[in-house]
């Protein structure tokens, strides 16, 4: 090794040795520091029933404070709308013989457990016992939900994949935005077709299910491919932070967006994995409710990188060099 190559050579051992704690440092806080903040945060959920005993319960939710988010209902029919239609996570509904929690654990486990927690231990702790109905179960598949939790960060990486095998194939125009699009539904029929027909984790219409997976999978195909196509290889890091790192650890799938911290649950549903998954859970379990804001979310991020890799190869045709014209011959006389 020659004295000029060594110092660079240096340089670079150097920066590998920093970069690498770096990068894991990173991604450990990104997926670390929300789940060990996990607490509720606004979360909405019903109280129903006569005005005197429903304002004693909605007074004693208010005691765990910035917790919930206390919507009222006149009786248990409007507060068991409530929770089919996605407007809360669950209910407490006061009845002669006293109050009854409505939960959804197809919602979130987690917070049926929570509500479980809230509203019947302290009635336990009395000797009291609080009837809790799950108005919308998991299904005898997925029993804890994990099948859905776990889903997201294979559709990023199919999406990464379709993105950037798209990029570097050097497709442009119409062939790569057919390419992604064939390629996002093939994989949502795929998933669909797993997660519902075979695991039996998704309980909905399998042809929604599967529109859904593929916009998901096409909205994170598109970021890539549309910021690879705009920045060049830093376009492909972006991405996968957007995506894969920062999408899928602040999407509150595995627990609520609620329960993440504050601004993390909301910036997480602006996302592509946060949105497909809210939009997959809706469609899988709640008939579509709630999922038209999470179906816009990702047809704006698919729409914006197809726009991207649509500018990117005009652009570069235009500045493509003109070949000149070959000389003309000449003719002996």
């Amino acid at each position: 090794m020659s004295a000029s190559t060594a110092p660079a050579t240096g340089r670079k051992t150097l920066a590998v040795l920093l970069l690498v704690p770096a990068l894991a440092a990173l991604v450990l806080w990104t997926f670390a520091w929300p789940a060990a903040r996990i607490a509720p945060r606004d979360l909405p959920v019903g109280v129903a029933g006569p005005a005197a005993a429903a304002d004693g319960l909605a007074h004693d939710l208010g005691r765990h404070e910035g917790a919930f988010e206390v919507h009222r209902y006149e009786d248990a029919a409007a507060a068991r709308s409530a929770v089919e239609n996605r407007e809360v996570y669950g209910a407490v509904v006061v009845t002669p013989a006293g109050p009854e929690l409505l939960t959804a654990s197809a919602g979130s486990p987690v917070v049926a457990g929570l509500l479980r927690e809230a509203v019947a231990g302290p009635a336990a702790a009395e000797g009291r016992t609080v009837p809790v109905t799950d108005v919308v179960a998991l299904p005898s598949g997925d029993p804890r939900g994990a099948v859905l939790g776990a889903s997201l960060l294979p559709l990023a990486i199919a999406g990464a994949a379709t993105g950037a095998a798209t990029v570097l194939l050097g497709l442009r125009g119409a062939r790569a935005a057919a390419t992604l699009a064939g390629a996002s539904a093939l994989a949502g029929l795929t998933g669909a077709a797993l997660a519902h027909g075979w695991l039996g984790a998704l309980t909905g219409n399998v042809w929604a299910e599967a529109g859904v997976l593929s916009l998901t999978v096409l909205a994170i195909g598109a970021t890539f491919a549309g910021l690879a196509t705009a920045l060049g290889r830093p376009g492909f890091g972006l991405a996968a932070v957007l995506t894969i790192l920062a999408g899928n650890a602040f999407s509150g799938m595995g627990s609520a967006p609620e329960l993440l911290p504050s601004g993390i649950g909301l910036l997480g549903q602006w996302l592509p994995p946060g949105a497909g998954g809210t939009a997959l859970r809706s469609v899988a379990f709640f008939d579509g409710a709630a999922a038209g804001g999470p179906l816009l979310v990702l047809s704006l991020w698919a729409a914006a990188g197809l726009t991207a890799l649509a500018l990117g190869g005009r652009r570069r045709t235009a500045q493509a060099p003109v070949p000149a014209p070959a000389p003309a011959a000449t003719t002996a006389g």
